[in-house]
């Protein structure tokens, strides 16, 4: 049996939390230090089964929707954008996906946050087009919208009813959706994702998890590496109860079953 060398374990940690953060790192002092240099770092981020535009993408919604300081959220902005994992209008499009899926009082959270790390690396202001540049058909945006509901979740949306299904059918699938010159549908997932986890509701973390993997976004291998990604900042209490329906609805795709069937 091989042992894992604790200190190469350290260094490999160090030199990932000064990549991912882009930021000098002062040395770990605490047990909780040492822990996020020597696990969350050397041996999470490590990890190969998720590429690193996904991780940063998770680890960006996940921190700001468990209220992490400022400093994190930016440090990962700023990692994502020095690194080129992700451009500068890719993470103006996060923050306004995250605002749909987690509070426009979070997608404010990220979006100051990408403001403070674009002015950190001196880079200019991103070109990103108006959500709604011109006039538009009512009736027009809310067919376009079901059709990319369908699209997007594997089977139909229902009729806007209601002032909630009418924003899902017009705003969040009628355009936010739609923007994929600014963000790919796969990195929307991952945001989505941990949206839907975040909220603790059985049927859109069911669906959502399960339309990831139907629409051939996200591989199920995949999905596992994104629970614990999604545990670092979430909790392995949170994290465990998504596990369960990755496995689950792991089956029911591989089977061609819907996720409530």
């Amino acid at each position: 049996m091989s042992l894992m060398d604790h200190k190469a374990r350290s260094e490999r940690g160090q030199a990932l939390q000064v990549e991912v953060c882009a930021e000098v790192v002062a040395a770990a002092t605490t047990p909780f230090e040492e822990s996020l240099r020597d696990f969350v770092y050397a041996e999470v981020w490590s990890r190969p089964g998720l590429d690193r535009r996904a991780r940063y993408l998770v680890s960006l919604a996940g921190a700001v929707l468990a209220g992490a300081d400022a400093e994190l959220v930016e440090g990962y902005a700023r990692g994502a954008l020095k690194g080129g994992h992700l451009s500068l209008r890719e993470l103006r499009e996060a923050a306004l996906h995250l605002a749909v899926y987690g509070g426009w009082s979070r997608g404010r959270q990220l979006d100051r946050a990408v403001t403070a790390a674009a002015g950190a690396l001196g880079l200019p202001a991103a070109d990103c087009p108006a959500i709604r540049g011109e006039d538009w058909d009512p009736e027009a945006r809310t067919r376009e919208g079901m059709a990319e509901f369908t699209s997007v979740m594997t089977f139909p949306g229902g009729p806007s009813a209601t002032p909630y299904l009418e924003a899902i059918n017009n705003f969040v699938f009628g355009e936010m959706w739609q923007r994929y010159d600014g963000l790919d549908q796969r990195s929307r997932r991952w945001i989505t994702l941990v949206g839907v986890c975040e909220s603790s509701t059985e049927t859109p973390i069911k669906s959502h998890i399960h339309a990831a993997m139907a629409s051939g976004n996200c591989k199920p291998d995949e999905m596992q590496e994104f629970v614990l990604q999604y545990g670092i900042h979430a909790g392995w209490p949170k994290a465990s109860i998504v596990q369960s329906v990755v496995i689950e609805m792991s089956r029911k795709v591989a089977d061609g079953l819907p996720w409530n069937g």
